[in-house]
């Protein structure tokens, strides 16, 4: 890639590390499991517990419907944000000529404009492949929910080893979830790269101190703590 600057090279190289060590305090530190998606983890397994309970689990049922829906949801703006992408990728003379009119336009080569928006469209790929699964994960936890042992057997070893199952299957999708969203919010600062790397590295950190405040020092995180 010689035909991007050392200052762009610096500003993905930044862009890249961020996200990955921002990922992984979150999700493998013992800071990180003092978050709000930690947390939730937690009622996942008190929802388990509490369906053994239930003679009906119609709501429980809604629930995932519900969680599945919006994976649907946000797997389908995934496609239409890659179609856009792409669809920038096609028409890149006219996207310069319109950028480098702008006041804040700074003169881009076609390689460097098609490399950027090329990894537009890869974290957008991303981000649907992991809305995906987690689509498929929940679909996988419905099918969990109605193999449950009846409200007679709530008690037994087998009952309580089951809704730990489901816990974790529910954890999982959560935390694909979790990472697709993750790379919605952080394509919004890439988006800065298209101006100059400065602000690719301005804009990253912006959204990875919102997010880190969402989940460490959010009214939501408050609201939830034991």
């Amino acid at each position: 890639m010689t035909f991007l600057s050392v200052p762009d090279l610096a500003a993905l190289a930044f862009f890249v590390v961020a996200w990955a060590a921002y990922a992984g305090v979150i999700e493998w530190t013992e800071h990180g499991r003092g978050g709000l998606n930690a947390e939730m983890d937690t009622y996942r397994e008190s929802w388990m517990r509490q369906m053994l309970a239930r003679q009906n689990r119609i709501v429980d049922t809604q629930i995932t419907a519900a969680l599945q829906n919006g994976n649907a949801f946000f797997a389908s703006t995934s496609l239409i944000a890659v179609g856009g992408a792409l669809t920038l990728l096609r028409s890149t003379d006219e996207m310069l000529a319109v950028f480098g009119a702008l006041p804040f336009g700074i003169a881009a080569t076609r390689a460097e404009w098609e490399t950027k928006t090329l990894g537009l469209a890869i974290i957008f790929v991303y981000a649907f492949f992991k809305f995906a699964w987690s689509y498929r994960l929940f679909n996988y936890v419905a099918i969990l929910l109605g193999a449950a042992p009846p409200i007679e057997e709530k008690d037994t070893a087998e009952a309580l080893a089951h809704a730990r199952r489901t816990a974790k299957l529910s954890e999982e999708a959560g935390r694909h979830f979790n990472r697709g969203q993750r790379a919605f919010f952080l394509a919004l600062g890439y988006l800065g790269w298209f101006v100059s790397p400065w602000v690719l590295i301005a804009t990253t950190t912006a959204v990875l101190v919102v997010m880190w405040r969402r989940q460490l020092a959010s009214p939501a995180r408050r609201a939830i703590e034991r």
